[in-house]
């Protein structure tokens, strides 16, 4: 499609055949999950699934792609219209809760697991399948100020009182940055086989003030 030609022009078509057949799961519709599954979409990936159980909320608007019409909507079917609507894809979307019970069940199948939740026993689910299944997972979340794509062998579920909270100040811009690392993360993976890791602090980010100079326009 012709949305697509400056990714062909950077990666060329056969990485573009290889988007288009991978069969991608997200889990979690939230900061992280909704604005990756957007852009998996925008860049060539035609089969996504997402599973996310929640509503979407009034505080959910500072870091993810709602508007206040969607608010008390499944997070899920919200995302999987935008990305019907916007860009003709038409991913699986699932409304369920993912639990040790049915996570094998829900990701077998799939090229990538990409687990975006923000609780602790999701995350041991998601880590427990993809293990069982052998299928490729990749971790990606946030806390205060830090953020990290981290593949499932070198990966640690955090323990339920460090569950990923995105309510912060500034938490946009580090959902953006977690977000662009976990795309091409995922994208370099599924076109060329490769595993990059990464983590990202906004306190290694520096922006200075600019003083006018005498004759500028005040």
């Amino acid at each position: 499609m012709s949305y697509f030609e400056h990714e062909r022009e950077h990666r060329g078509s056969e990485a573009m055949r290889s988007l288009a057949a991978a069969r991608v799961i997200v889990c979690g519709a939230g900061a992280i999950g909704a604005n990756l599954c957007e852009g998996l979409a925008r860049v060539g990936v035609r089969q996504i699934t997402v599973i996310d159980f929640d509503r979407i909320e009034e505080r959910n608007l500072s870091t993810q792609p709602w508007g206040r019409r969607e608010l008390g909507q499944r997070k899920a079917r919200m995302l999987g219209n935008r990305l019907h609507r916007e860009l003709g894809v038409e991913p699986v979307a699932l409304c369920d809760r993912l639990h040790s019970e049915n996570s094998v069940e829900i990701l077998a199948g799939h090229d990538l697991i990409i687990d975006a939740f923000d609780n602790s026993a999701s995350r041991q689910a998601v880590q427990s399948a993809a293990r069982e299944l052998a299928i490729p997972c990749v971790h990606a979340g946030m806390a205060d100020g830090y953020g990290e794509v981290i593949w499932d062998e070198d990966y640690r579920v955090p323990m339920g009182e460090h569950e990923d909270l995105c309510d912060y100040p500034l938490a946009r811009a580090l959902v953006t940055l977690v977000v662009g690392a976990a795309l091409e993360i995922s994208v370099q993976f599924l076109t060329e086989g490769v595993r990059r890791q990464a983590s990202v602090t906004l306190r290694d980010l520096c922006m200075s003030s600019l003083t006018p100079r005498a004759d500028s326009p005040s």
